[in-house]
């Protein structure tokens, strides 16, 4: 084995990581360390690197050639464990190693020398998979400081996936890429402390900052404005005279990611439609009482808030049925428990119904993983 070339295991180590990419997800680059020859697009890329290199990643990261890389965080790359490299060349060597036995007419094997070299290279099938794995197991992945380091550890033995396969798999469980977005984290995340937010520059934040999650295509984003429309949990419109119009609201709206097309506070769109559902003055129903609830007046006239009366509860607990159709209206009352209580640990047991384990992993679990909240699922 001492007589096998570099080139030779240069030659099949390429080959092997060639055959590991499946393709699909994300397009891949072997051994690329131009900067240039790596697209500058929104799609997801994955480049594989021949060895370890930090000034090469934050190259490839941050340039295309001598021009500033725009789509900064649709990159990822994977390069080797340099502790792995002795076993992985003592692999490759058996295996050029046998093929060039099997090759050689000059040596006069008998029958049964020749079966024993064929089985040899048929047990190194698997072993040189998993070697190659074993191998390439670092991910650099853009973040808002550079870039930052993941090992993806040894595989599951006999559990042999393509390697950019594997990798989308984990960055999706680390939430890195999203292949389902919340509506409550669009919500939370963009309109919190703003009224309205661009479709389009919310979708390029993902593809061009560093660290933000990133939806694997444009379709993803797509539906999960969709659902939050329908929901009811913000509103789709444009700007009017600077000023947002809502067009779209708890009904089916089409996203098109213009540059005027906007994300609307929920409380605006509800504003806007009881402006136009108002009925006028004359048609109102004289006599009937107010139903707005009695403000609080102080000495001089003025509104107060309303003033605890009684004893005060440093902890409450509270154990009820919600009827059905009524989720929505007790959130206000957790909105005003978050507001008197830093902690709320709420305990939740579903039954008289049936959902699929599917529903329970995309719409469940990774809501609360989008929120960042532990959850523990029985």
């Amino acid at each position: 084995m001492e007589n096998i070339k570099e080139p030779d295991l240069l030659d099949m180590e390429f080959d092997l990581l060639k055959g590991s990419i499946l393709g699909g997800k994300l397009k891949t680059y072997i051994w690329e360390d131009k900067p240039l020859n790596i697209s500058d697009s929104e799609e997801l890329k994955l480049v594989i690197l021949k060895k370890e290199d930090k000034t090469l990643i934050n190259d490839i990261l941050k340039l295309k050639g001598q021009t500033p890389r725009v789509y900064r965080n649709t990159i990822f790359l994977l390069y080797p464990l340099d502790a792995e490299r002795t076993g992985f060349l003592n692999t490759l060597k058996r295996k050029i190693a046998f093929e060039n036995i099997s090759k050689d007419q000059h040596l006069k094997l008998t029958n049964d020398q020749k079966k024993e070299v064929k089985d040899e290279l048929k047990k190194l099938e698997s072993p040189l998979k998993e070697s190659v794995r074993r191998l390439y197991r670092m991910v650099a992945i853009p973040d808002k400081d550079g870039f930052k380091e993941k090992d993806l550890g040894i595989p599951t033995y006999g559990l042999i996936k393509g390697l950019d396969e594997e990798l989308f798999e984990q960055l999706r469980l680390d939430g890195e890429i999203l292949e389902k977005i919340a509506p409550i984290v669009l919500k939370e995340k963009y309109l919190i402390d703003k009224e309205y937010v661009s479709t389009e520059k919310l979708f390029q934040s993902t593809l061009k900052t560093p660290g933000e999650a990133r939806p694997s295509n444009r379709n993803v984003l797509e539906s999960g404005i969709i659902e939050g429309i329908q929901m009811g949990l913000f509103g789709l419109g444009e700007l009017e005279n600077e000023n947002p119009k809502c067009i779209y609201f708890k009904g089916h709206a089409t996203v098109s990611f213009t540059s005027r097309e906007i994300l609307i506070k929920d409380t605006i769109c509800e504003e806007q439609k009881k402006e136009k559902e108002e009925i006028p003055e004359g048609e109102k129903v004289y006599g009937e009482e107010s139903k707005q609830p009695a403000s609080i007046v102080d000495d001089e006239g003025g509104k107060d808030e309303a003033k605890p009366i009684g004893k005060v509860s440093n902890q409450l607990s509270l154990k009820f049925k919600v009827p059905k159709g009524k989720v929505s209206g007790i959130m206000g009352v957790m909105n005003l428990l978050q507001s008197k209580f830093n902690t709320l640990e709420i305990s939740l047991s579903a039954k008289d119904g049936s959902i699929s384990q599917q529903e329970i992993d995309d719409k469940i679990a990774e809501t609360f993983r989008q929120l960042n909240i532990d959850f523990d699922l029985d």
